[in-house]
């Protein structure tokens, strides 16, 4: 809560590089999910897709003319292996990531994941590390139709919180995430990564565990 006003922020977090570094599964299941359908891919091939739906991914790397069933089978396909893969693998939250959000609860901020990632994945990740306990909400960009960077899974994610968007702050790690926010009329967060070495954001960090302790509340300013 801010103490200026009294009145509780919102945190609305990205998943995906935010809060965990899943890059890497994803690029596998990627991979090998197109090599099956006769589609070699590089690594750089997804430099931009970061925080997008994969009907957007798919279009930027294929075209706008792939078949609308192409896609859903691809997409179904590609989600069943990296859920596998993180299975097996397991995943580590990135650096900050669990000291944030247990600071944020204990301090009265509201707090929702706001994520392009399908509602399984979101759960799956929910089974190996146990973040939803930290959260208000729970908002998947299929469950509002539109991916980053059209605000609407940030507007969407405010709304369950019962917080005004002008009283959130979005953390993310992609550009598409912080141009959602912008649009949102919501201050935010740029976390840097191996893919995106410079944003556009309010506030921008090598890591979450970089920010000050008052970081969150010093966005907000006086309410």
């Amino acid at each position: 809560m801010d103490a200026a006003s009294g009145a509780p922020g919102g945190a609305l977090w990205d998943l995906d590089g935010t809060l965990i570094d899943s890059a890497g599964l994803h690029w596998i299941a990627w991979s090998d999910t197109l090599l099956a359908e006769g589609r070699s891919v590089q690594p750089a091939d997804f430099a931009n897709s970061f925080g997008k739906r994969n009907d957007e991914i798919l279009h930027e790397l294929f075209g706008a003319g792939i078949a609308a069933e192409w896609i859903e089978r691809v997409s179904e396909a590609k989600e069943r292996d990296y859920r596998r893969l993180l299975r097996e693998r397991g995943l580590e939250p990135l650096p900050g990531a669990l000291d944030w959000l247990s600071r944020l609860r204990e301090s009265g901020w509201k707090q929702a994941l706001a994520s392009s990632a399908p509602r399984p994945n979101i759960d799956a990740v929910f089974a190996v590390l146990g973040l939803r306990s930290y959260l208000d909400a729970v908002v998947s960009a299929d469950e509002v139709g539109r991916g980053k960077p059209d605000p609407a899974i940030f507007l969407e994610a405010a709304r369950q919180l019962g917080v005004a968007p002008g009283r959130c702050v979005v953390v993310e790690d992609a550009p598409a995430g912080l141009e959602a926010a912008r649009r949102a009329g919501m201050r935010s967060i740029g976390v840097l990564s191996d893919h995106h070495g410079a944003l556009d954001a309010d506030l921008v960090v090598p890591s979450l565990d970089a920010l000050s302790l008052r970081a969150f509340d010093d966005l907000l300013g006086p309410g």
